[in-house]
């Protein structure tokens, strides 16, 4: 849990702006704890899987600047000629000519989306995702099941790659791109897939999803403060974000909303019966890391609020990287750091050889 709240504050932070060097100091910070402090598990070896999907969103995100046409005046660096479209898709152009701020609104768009995806893969190589479900509230248990398999489909995606890319060596067969690409495919997606279902029935095995008996009266009690609770939510954030509403239907009633939320997730989580074997307790390395990913969206979030030319730099000039933007970097890498190194469960410490006297 420490981790994946480390992983979201970054998540945040780089959802906060479009500097491209706030947002490769958040992808270094990221790398650099995952390198660090990452085990020898499945789930740890998907992190470059994460970064080449990143890379993917970049390239992908300054075509669409190309194929589009960016929308932004400024100094022309290619000039493709415009297709013309029908009048049904009015405002909307094929190619064109592709300025140097298009490029730059398209790389600053797709960093910051590729960032994103980065701090999560980031959480999936550090955290154990199926210990995440010892701290799912109960009455949340079909979710958090479904998350859980949900989350583990990639690592296990890697796992299966490298299994049968191994078994593969040793074995001919066809030599073609096609052949060679559907002999690895195929396998790999029921590997995965035969994993993600056995880890759904081995939850079931263990009493996930199991009630106990639950009165109607009881169930109408639960379903009704589930459904204010959220209506309180719905209506709280919709006051927030429109200032033109009375404020006392702002943050009051987002108050009064999730504590309505919390009491059905009380009253619901009683019918759950759920052992718990080894809980894993909350030391000060935990504190710590989940702590720096909040100051570091907390410091995000107030650059944001009062640098806005630092957060989103405009595209004509350089971009410059505030003090309070590398503290919070600097606070994600000395949290992160925190964790202790993983162990090897099967490490044994040889003595050394002691002389022996004549």
């Amino acid at each position: 849990m420490a981790w994946w709240l480390w992983a979201i504050g970054l998540a945040t932070a780089a959802s906060m702006t479009t500097n491209p060097f706030a947002l490769l100091l958040l992808v270094a910070v990221a790398t650099v704890v995952v390198v660090a402090r990452r085990s020898d598990q499945p789930w740890a070896r998907s992190f470059r899987l994460y970064v080449g999907m990143a890379m993917v969103i970049v390239v992908l995100r300054v075509v669409f600047r190309l194929a589009f046409g960016g929308g932004y005046a400024g100094a022309v660096l290619l000039d493709l000629p415009t297709v013309p479209l029908p009048d049904w898709v009015a405002g909307v152009t094929l190619f064109g000519p592709v300025t140097r701020e298009s490029l730059l609104a398209g790389l600053y768009d797709g960093l910051r989306l590729g960032t994103i995806v980065v701090c999560v893969g980031a959480a999936n190589a550090l955290a154990n995702p199926k210990r995440l479900l010892r701290s799912v509230p109960p009455a949340l248990y079909e979710i958090g099941t479904a998350l859980v398999v949900a989350v583990t489909v990639l690592p296990q995606f890697v796992d299966s790659a490298r299994r049968v890319r191994a078994a593969q060596g040793l074995r001919a067969g066809e030599t073609g791109r096609v052949g060679r690409l559907r002999r690895f495919l195929v396998p790999v997606l029921e590997d995965a897939l035969e994993r993600s279902l056995a880890l759904a029935a081995g939850m079931d095995a263990r009493g996930y999803g199991r009630s106990a008996g639950l009165s109607p009266a009881r169930r109408r009690l639960t379903g009704g403060l589930m459904l204010v609770g959220l209506c309180g939510i719905c209506v709280g954030v919709y006051a927030v974000l429109d200032r033109t509403a009375p404020r006392y239907l702002a943050v009051p009633m987002l108050v009064v909303g999730a504590a309505t939320a919390v009491g059905g997730l009380l009253s619901a989580g009683r019918r759950v019966e759920r052992s718990r074997y080894r809980p894993d307790p909350w030391r000060w390395p935990e504190l710590a890391v989940a702590g720096s990913g909040v100051i570091t969206a907390l410091l995000a979030w107030w650059v944001s609020r009062h640098q806005v030319p630092l957060a989103f730099p405009d595209l004509s000039t350089f971009p410059q990287v505030s003090a309070v933007s590398l503290l919070g970097a600097l606070v994600a890498l000395g949290g992160g750091l925190c964790a202790p190194p993983p162990t090897t469960p099967y490490a044994v410490q040889v003595p050394a050889r002691q002389e022996v006297a004549a």
